[in-house]
């Protein structure tokens, strides 16, 4: 109802763009995901029209460039938790691989290391402990603790930067960026954690998960 007392109808969605992310009346993002991918599908067609000559530089320069933004926009928001959306997603990153001349047979894996050419699952957490890094060294003017929360002294058994681990009981809730990067980040060692700038700490963390850099299995990194 509206200032003058006239009733309106609103309209019910089950899906709305909101500063380019999709989402769900569930606060799911398949649809995110979906567009994203097809949006990635048509540069990738263009690609593949424009380019006779496609050797492995040249394809690495165009998707990291042209391609994986698309995919990995909003990512700390619309971080997928779905098998499904990974494996739509890598799916994607397979058919892009295989536009580098000679490499149609070649594992994707092995694909990947040639090209140097870091996994979307390792760029998606490497992402999220960046962002934690921003946080907690207050390179973000919002102070950290509206959104993360450290863990108090008596519990700092593994660096002075250690998250308080909090409990919940819904899984969605637990994929929201301020739970799900608690278990990562704080497995991290002290000399990466405590880096005396951002460009520090993304060398040593690309040093500390080298041998991650190119796993499909989100798993490898808990265990590292």
């Amino acid at each position: 109802m509206n200032d003058n007392g006239i009733e309106i109808s609103l309209e019910v969605i089950s899906e709305e763009k909101d500063l380019g992310v999709w989402m769900d009346n569930r606060l799911k993002f398949s649809t995110h995901i979906g567009h994203a991918v097809a949006k990635g599908n048509q540069v990738l067609g263009l690609i593949k029209r424009s380019f006779v000559h496609r050797d492995s530089e040249i394809i690495k320069r165009l998707f990291t460039a042209l391609v994986r933004p698309h995919l990995e926009y909003a990512n700390a928001v619309c971080h997928p938790r779905f098998k499904k959306d990974i494996e739509q997603l890598e799916r994607f990153r397979r058919r892009a691989t295989k536009l580098v001349t000679g490499f149609s047979n070649t594992l994707y894996e092995n694909r990947l290391k040639s090209m140097k050419l870091p996994s979307l699952v390792y760029r998606r957490y490497r992402g999220d402990m960046i962002e934690v890094y921003k946080y907690l060294h207050r390179i973000y003017s919002v102070p950290y603790d509206s959104l993360l929360k450290k863990a108090l002294p008596a519990a700092l058994r593994v660096h002075n930067y250690k998250l308080l681990k909090r409990h919940c009981h819904s899984q969605l809730r637990l994929q929201f960026f301020s739970f799900r990067v608690t278990n990562l980040w704080n497995c991290l060692p002290e000399e990466v954690v405590s880096a005396p700038s951002l460009n520090a700490f993304k060398g040593r963390l690309n040093k500390f998960w080298y041998n991650c850099q190119f796993s499909l299995d989100p798993e490898t990194f808990s265990r590292t």
